[in-house]
């Protein structure tokens, strides 16, 4: 370890830095052109792997193997990248397999792109990052954080908040292979194996396989989580220096119990949070009552296994499957002309469990002569039964990332990028039986898997049925130069995306709700096409409830997004650097189903943001340090809410927010075997508007409120002491207050969690290239909230848009051994 300092101390050349720029890229096109950024500055190109020395003229944070390598076992990307300053993530749980949410500057994982080698892993639909369905990270070279910003060929179509983005470990060209077992509290058990091929074939071709599996118990209530995975690489290096095809594999799967997330209570007190009733323990029911079926009764489902409660562990499950091919290439045509291409293929089937009282006479199950459909086995349709009830998503993903790269001179360099991004989204909703209080199978007959419920007619019996084409399209023009000896770095971008949204309805729907009406009956009476409406009006039986028909509709949303960004190296260990950006959030997929109470779509413009940042980077070869402020706007932030002319509940724009703050980040080689690191950030991030609730309720005052789970303070922390053959870190994170409504009328408090790493190098005993760590997390056994994800407009009772809020409790105390070996 302390060898690796030195070399780490001594980098200084202009190749060391030259590397160090090449690796933060994502993307095969970014890798080449960022490969022209240089600085004279005297320092090393990261101290411990927790700091790096960015280059960029924008706010970019990245970590590499060698941290990654000293955070618990198997632990998710995204709570690794914790300790940057401006991003906040909260982990359901010690070991990352249950998910999490991020927050980026105040803004959710929905605004923030998510990439794999510049590949794009947010929903297709809902923009979403999933923070338990990213690579292992052993197979992770370098992880970053553009705050704000993004390249100029990222592929995203919500990213008004930045980007974050990891590449894959790369072939060796010697053979060997590397084994981790670990064991820990909750059960916890995870095997990793890698192995690297060397060169091999007539022109020297490289490749890697590894897998793992985990597994372990919820650390509160019943049930269990599972995780299994595959990655590969293969790459070939071509005729030409530098010149190189490649292609990474990844399957992921995982098999998760969900934790229940308590109430918080109301803002009065008026009714008290459910942790103060149950304790910090309290989880979903474990007593599961078979129903008793009686011939010629209407029989219902037992009260403790509904949703009245806490509902019954077994059914709350969060199965996936997901996998990703990515082919990279760069090929010279000219000796100053290069062309990269990137292409992938992303695969996605998810959903998040959960159940709900069907009568056998309801309408997704009576057909066209009125028989309902007897799902107990008790010879009549007379019964209330539970019934398993997910919203199954299944994707099929294209992808296209190409750059072609002119070297104008030996310090300028123009791209010309093309990108392409097209995702076929199915969105089903089978029902199935529950067999002793467990799915029959966890996709609910999806495709095969297990049997669906099928209606009188014989028809799959669901919640809803649509066809999604989400695609993506963008040019972009990019130009990097260095002036004035190198000292003044010149990034001048631009891209042009086009959104098409491509939308099937197969079932009818309800004005205001996304939600299918999925039946085989044929409405009673049907209306007139409404002037902008893509449906008609209709109602079944003697009711008069208005569905809408199935419809087919589109929308296109585009725009065109500069990104300017200047360096200036005033001295060897001091640089300044400035950068504006425009960004753009298309208004969800899902969310385009909703009709108003004419069958229109709603009208929701996309979201654009404006992010200007200036900032001071210090370097000398035993301290680093960064420092930037920076301001965001955001015009038409888009809420689920009323609408006010027809009382719906749709998408709407809601006005402008308005986010400023501040980050730095220090790290310090104070010795060679003691070094220490810093960040703080402050975020203000305020509402411009009040919010629409209804006709009847009006107004919420949401104007200058901060907005919902976003922390004005965070501050983060970690010390190292590596002496001999032993190694010892212990980091903390604190998350300031988080308001949980709108309004800010309910807070949950600050919190600290400090956690600990011990490695001890086992060459010192004869065992070389091998390692034994401990990590314990949550060390001082916190106790807090972690996940808002309840929140609401207001939690005092009889306010306009009230409800209660509710909330993850944040993972105790937890401990994981591992033992690692390579060979």
């Amino acid at each position: 370890m302390i060898n690796r300092k030195l070399a780490a101390l001594a980098s200084t050349t202009l190749a060391s830095m030259l590397a160090a720029g090449a690796a933060y890229a994502q993307s095969t096109g970014t890798a080449e052109v960022e490969e022209l950024i240089v600085t004279g500055a005297a320092g090393p190109a990261t101290i411990d792997g927790a700091m790096v020395a960015e280059t960029a003229p924008k706010s970019r944070y990245t970590i590499t193997q060698e941290f990654i390598a000293r955070q618990a076992d198997g632990q998710t990307v995204l709570q690794t990248l914790n300790l940057v300053p401006g991003l906040v993530f909260m982990n359901n749980d010690p070991y990352g397999s249950s998910g999490g949410s991020t927050r980026l500057h105040g803004q959710d994982s929905a605004h923030i792109g998510l990439l794999i080698d510049g590949v794009p892993l947010n929903d297709a639909g809902n923009y979403a990052g999933y923070s338990n369905q990213q690579s292992d990270p052993e197979v992770i070279e370098q992880a970053n954080v553009n705050t704000g910003s993004t390249d100029a060929d990222t592929v995203t179509a919500s990213s008004t908040a930045g980007v974050i983005q990891y590449t894959t470990l790369k072939a060796t060209r010697e053979r060997g292979i590397t084994a981790k077992a670990a064991l820990g509290t909750d059960n916890y058990h995870r095997f990793f194996v890698l192995g690297q091929t060397g060169e091999f074939g007539p022109y020297g071709a490289r490749a890697w396989v590894s897998a793992s599996y985990q597994n372990y118990d919820k650390f509160k209530g019943l049930g269990d989580l599972t995780k299994k995975q595959f990655n590969a690489r293969v790459e070939q290096d071509l005729a030409k220096e530098g010149d190189f095809i490649a292609l990474n594999l990844q399957y992921n799967e995982n098999r998760n119990t969900f934790y229940y997330q308590p109430y918080l209570g109301t803002a009065t007190g008026s009714i008290a949070s459910e942790v103060s009733q149950y304790g910090w323990d309290v989880d979903y029911n474990t007593a599961w009552t078979q129903p008793t079926a009686v011939a010629g009764s209407a029989d219902t489902v037992p009260s403790g296994n509904s949703s009245t409660f806490l509902g019954y562990y077994g059914l709350r499950v969060n199965p996936s499957n997901t996998g990703t091919i990515r082919g990279q290439g760069r090929f010279t045509l000219l000796p100053n002309l290069k062309l990269t291409v990137d292409p992938s293929f992303n695969y996605t089937l998810a959903n998040g469990g959960g159940s709900t009282n069907m009568s056998e006479t309801g309408f997704q199950l009576v057909g066209a002569s009125g028989a309902g459909v007897d799902l107990n086995g008790d010879g009549d349709t007379r019964d209330t039964v539970q019934i398993y009830s997910p919203s199954n998503t299944n994707t099929r993903r294209y992808g296209l990332n190409s750059s072609l790269i002119w070297d104008m001179s030996e310090h300028h360099r123009l791209r010309v990028a093309f990108a392409y991004d097209e995702g076929h989204t199915r969105q089903t909703g089978e029902y199935s039986l529950i067999e002793g209080g467990y799915p029959s199978d966890v996709f609910s007959g999806k495709d095969g898997y297990g049997e669906a419920i099928l209606s009188a007619d014989g028809a799959v019996a669901q919640k809803r049925d649509r066809l999604s084409v989400a695609t993506f399209k963008q040019w972009s023009l990019e130009y990097r130069g260095e002036f004035l000896g190198d000292r003044l770095v010149a990034n001048l971008g631009v891209r042009l995306p086009t959104l098409d949204r491509e939308l099937h309805q197969y079932c009818y729907s309800q004005a205001g709700s996304s939600n299918g009406y999925c039946t085989t009956r044929a409405p009673t009476t049907t209306a007139a096409l409404a002037d902008g409406a893509v449906a008609q009006a209709v109602t079944f039986g003697t009711s008069t409830t208005k569905y809408f028909t199935p419809f087919d509709a589109q929308r296109s949303y585009d725009d065109v997004l500069p990104n300017v960004g200047l360096s200036y190296r005033m001295a060897d260990a001091h640089t300044v650097f400035a950068n504006y950006s425009e960004q753009m959030s298309a208004p969800k997929v899902d969310n385009l189903y909703t009709l108003t109470s004419t069958g229109a779509l709603g009208a929701a413009e996309p979201e654009t943001g404006r992010t200007v940042e200036v900032g001071y980077r210090y370097r000398t070869p035993r301290v680093m340090a960064s420092a930037s402020v920076y301001q965001t706007d955001i015009d038409n932030r888009i809420v689920s809410t009323r609408d006010p002319t027809d009382d719906t509940y749709i998408d709407r724009n809601v006005g402008a927010v308005k986010i400023k703050g501040a980050d730095a980040q220090v790290q310090a080689q104070f010795t060679e075997a003691f070094a220490g690191y810093l960040s703080a950030s402050y975020t203000d991030a305020k509402l411009q508007e009040d919010l629409f609730i209804s006709t009847a309720l009006g107004y919420a005052p949401t104007k200058g409120k901060q907005v919902v789970e976003t922390p004005e303070w965070t501050f983060a922390g970690r010390l190292t002491y590596d002496v001999g053959p032993w190694g010892l870190g212990l980091q903390a994170k604190y998350v300031g207050e988080r308001w949980a409504t709108d309004v800010n009328d309910l807070k949950v408090d600050a919190f600290t969690v400090v956690d600990l790493d011990v490695r001890y190098d086992l060459a010192a005993l004869g065992w070389k290239n091998s390692y034994v760590q401990l990590n314990v997390t949550n060390l001082f056994d916190e106790r807090y909230y972690s996940v808002l994800s309840g929140t609401s407009t207001s939690a005092t009772p009889g306010a306009a848009g009230y409800s209660q809020p509710y909330a993850y409790v944040g993972a105790p105390r937890a401990a994981v051994v591992s033992l690692k070996t390579s060979f």
